[in-house]
């Protein structure tokens, strides 16, 4: 488990191990604002809860892209890790059968790899659409690809507690949160 970065805004910045958090806040860099007291944190001298949510002490500038790449990391997380023609999830495919970036235009008739062309497929769909449109081959998606914004990228792929959810909410917003949550 990790623990949760706030800038000196609260705006949350990303996990980080727990030991750079201890790190934060041995040399005063940081608060903790939260801490699980069920799992110590103990040294020679010294025994201290484990922290889980931190707070920056000094506002540090973080530069945003305006722009995301589209990886397959985000592209999975984007569409939950189900194939969008069949719909299975990736705990259920079989055997030799993995998830794959697929172009809802391919790209030899004329489409891109952006965000708005490219969705997740498994292996067999992505094998059995090929090289043609959705309404050639009989598919249709359940929603209309889109390039998913900041947080969501940001998020999509870290494993949050319940208690860092909280933060990530408070700064962001419930609608983005919901978002984010399975």
């Amino acid at each position: 488990m990790g623990c949760l970065a706030l800038n000196a805004s609260y705006e949350p910045l990303t996990i980080i191990p727990v030991r750079r958090a201890v790190r934060l806040l041995i040399d005063r860099k940081a608060d903790a604002l939260e801490v699980d007291s069920a799992r110590p944190i103990r040294s020679e001298r010294v025994q201290m809860d484990t922290p889980v949510v931190i707070r920056l002490v000094r506002f540090i500038q973080i530069p945003r892209r305006f722009r995301r790449q589209v990886t397959n990391t985000f592209l999975f997380a984007r569409d939950a890790y189900c194939c969008q023609y069949c719909g299975r999830h990736r705990r259920e495919l079989g055997y030799r059968e993995s998830l794959t970036r697929d172009h809802v235009i391919p790209i030899s008739r004329g489409g891109d790899n952006g965000w708005s062309n490219v969705v997740t497929a498994c292996s067999k769909c992505n094998l059995k659409k090929a090289d043609r449109l959705l309404g050639e081959c009989g598919f249709s998606l359940p929603a209309e690809p889109r390039e998913p914004n900041h947080v969501e990228l940001i998020w999509a792929v870290r494993r949050v507690t319940p208690v860092q959810a909280r933060y990530i909410g408070m700064f962001y917003g419930e609608d983005v949160l919901r978002a984010l949550t399975p």
